[in-house]
């Protein structure tokens, strides 16, 4: 998938994420602006604040994606799928699942698979995400992970919920893009907080970033189009 390193290109590769837990009603809706005013691809909400994103968004072109099993994915599978049922119901159309990290890292194959593959048959053709939270895994276990992703049946493999401590990286991106095949996409998330970053995920194989610094991503770029960088003096820096 080649994507344009434009201000429309990168904003369509942009889940904006709205997670963290402390937000009141007044700051998630400051970040839902954000979204909008830059045109990304979609916002990433808590659960319970999906019907007020939907209703906010409309009319603006920015999907409502939603997280299940977040941030541990220890939750049951029956859990899960009650979980996204009532995210699409309330009218998320993306689903980014936290994958059951301790059974990936206990080599519990056939239960990880059947967890993931549980969820996206819930999901009913809409776009699905299996985070991995790569921080928590060795290489070994980020691939077998990504291909579990895949065997379960999964839109995209992703690197990271952004709270455990670490984020997505190069190199991790690069094994997850090397390991399943072009059916599945890969979606870099946690410490996308600047254009350069940005493009080095894309570069690594990233088809979707997921950030809570889509102004400054998309800032940083018009910054550039514009032969000025982000403090508004002139650039004469080539791209």
């Amino acid at each position: 998938m080649t994507i344009e390193l434009t201000e429309r290109g990168i904003a369509a590769t942009i889940d904006h994420a709205i997670l963290k837990p402390d937000f009141t009603r007044a700051d998630v809706d400051r970040e839902l602006d954000i979204a909008a005013e830059w045109g990304v691809f979609s916002v990433c909400v808590r659960p319970s604040d999906i019907p007020h994103a939907v209703r906010r968004l409309d009319g603006t072109g920015v999907a409502v994606g939603t997280v299940v099993g977040f941030p541990h994915g220890t939750t049951s599978t029956a859990a899960k799928v009650a979980e996204l049922r009532r995210a699409k119901d309330d009218g998320a159309v993306e689903f980014d699942m936290v994958v059951h990290i301790g059974g990936l890292r206990s080599g519990e194959d056939d239960m990880v698979t059947a967890d993931i593959a549980a969820v996206v048959a819930a999901a009913e053709g809409s776009v699905t995400k299996v985070i991995l939270e790569t921080s928590l895994l060795d290489l070994a276990q980020i691939e077998r992970g990504s291909r579990l992703t895949e065997a379960g049946g999964a839109t995209f493999v992703k690197t990271s919920t952004g709270f455990a401590g670490g984020g997505a990286t190069v190199e991790h991106v690069s094994l997850m893009r090397r390991t399943v095949s072009p059916a599945v996409q890969v979606k870099a998330s946690g410490g996308v907080r600047g254009l350069e970053a940005a493009l080095a995920m894309i570069e690594a194989g990233a088809t979707r970033l997921g950030t809570s610094a889509s102004a400054t991503i998309l800032g940083e770029l018009r910054a550039r189009a514009e032969g000025r960088d982000a403090s508004g003096a002139q650039d004469t820096t080539s791209y």
